[in-house]
């Protein structure tokens, strides 16, 4: 033993230091890589009743099916309710308040049926699947033919272990559960591709049978105050929603579905420079309204180039010409801002004596473009 080591009484064996200042000493094993344990070895396997006893491996079967089997009457609740439970009925909920009563049934059934899936699956592997600790000793990592096949012979040991092909009961139940299961999950991707009433989608509220037949008035976004045609200057543009969008905020009945349906832009331009004469009746000496929503997928052409006279969608550079009754000159949008038909009433104000002729927005597949 040279200067720099000394040795440690209680266990006899040769310490160095860590470091150059002779603090911090440290077996001379884990220095010079000398193993000075045995191995341990595992502890002896403890069998489960399940192991010993076809009756309890029974009993845990059928306890594992019945789990599996709790998980497919969520599932089955989830399916019912989601045609069952009106979509407006709500109830009580202890700590949340005023809930939806399909919300809160679809969530739990849903959550009921992936739970037992869950623990139905622990208990299985808990008490029939083999629990038996392995060592498995590191080897090259180019497997040789026969090693491969012996790593076949392990997958498939592997599942002779969860006794599947003895246990019939589980292996059903479990397909059945997993099967059910994954139709609460399509259910909602066909059940949510459009409203069955393929009307909702063509009906805005700019129609007079929303207004007692009479024609509606044109109102600013957002202070819902009436327009007069001669405030209307040349160049200007107004933010317009239908008089009747006030019956929906009082009754707060969907407000935001029926307002980004009817978002309208009226502009005033030269009626010379109008080259559609459709454009023109449906005008009133050069304004003219049309559909805020672009036919692409929906966003707010808001913006008005006074030189052009191009309206401008700022999502994808759609681009409408007015003078050309709104037609696409630019950009991924199909078909031109559908026109509404304005005129003015007895007071002066400007109003829409029809709803838009065509469905507003981006296409969808009843129609035929």
């Amino acid at each position: 033993m040279n200067d720099n080591e000394t040795t440690d009484q209680g266990t006899n064996r040769a310490l160095v230091p860590a470091s150059g200042d002779g603090h911090d000493l440290l077996p001379a094993s884990l220095i010079t890589g000398v193993d000075q344990f045995e191995n341990p070895g595992l502890p002896p396997h403890v069998h489960r009743a399940a192991d010993d006893d076809p009756a309890a491996a029974k009993r845990a079967e059928r306890q594992v099916a019945t789990m599996f089997g709790l998980s497919m009457l969520g599932t089955l609740v989830f399916i019912v309710s989601y045609f069952a439970v009106p979509d407006e009925a709500t109830f009580f909920f202890p700590g949340i308040g005023i809930a939806k009563t399909q919300n809160v049934v679809l969530g739990l059934s849903l959550g009921f049926a992936i739970f037992f899936i869950g623990i139905g699956a622990v208990h299985w592997a808990k008490t029939l699947m083999s629990d038996e600790e392995i060592v498995e000793e590191r080897h090259e990592q180019a497997s040789t033919a026969e090693e491969r096949a012996k790593a076949v012979a392990v997958v498939s040991a592997g599942v002779a272990s969860t006794q599947l092909p003895r246990r019939p009961l589980i292996k059903y139940s479990l397909g059945g559960a997993l099967g059910l299961f994954a139709l609460p999950l399509g259910l909602q991707v066909a059940g949510s591709l459009g409203p069955v009433n393929v009307e909702e989608l063509k009906h805005t509220i700019w129609d007079p049978k929303d207004n007692g037949g009479k024609p509606i008035r044109l109102m600013r976004d957002p202070e819902m105050t009436p327009i007069r045609f001669d405030e209307v200057t040349n160049g200007s543009v107004f933010h317009v929603m239908p008089e009747t969008l006030q019956k929906y905020i009082d009754e707060g009945k969907h407000v935001l579905e029926a307002k980004a349906k009817a978002a309208v832009i009226l502009i005033r331009l030269d009626p010379d420079l109008i080259k559609v004469q459709k454009a023109k009746d449906w005008g009133i000496d050069g304004v003219v309204a049309y559909s805020k929503i672009c036919t692409h997928v929906g966003c707010a052409v808001g913006l008005y180039e006074q030189q052009t006279h191009h309206l401008l969608c700022p999502c994808h550079q759609s681009t409408f010409d007015l003078t050309e009754d709104c037609a696409v000159i630019f950009g991924p949008a199909k078909r031109p801002l559908p026109q509404l038909k304005i005129t003015v009433d007895d007071a002066g104000y400007l109003v829409a004596p029809q709803g838009f002729a065509e469905p507003v927005g981006p296409s969808f597949w009843e129609r035929a473009r």
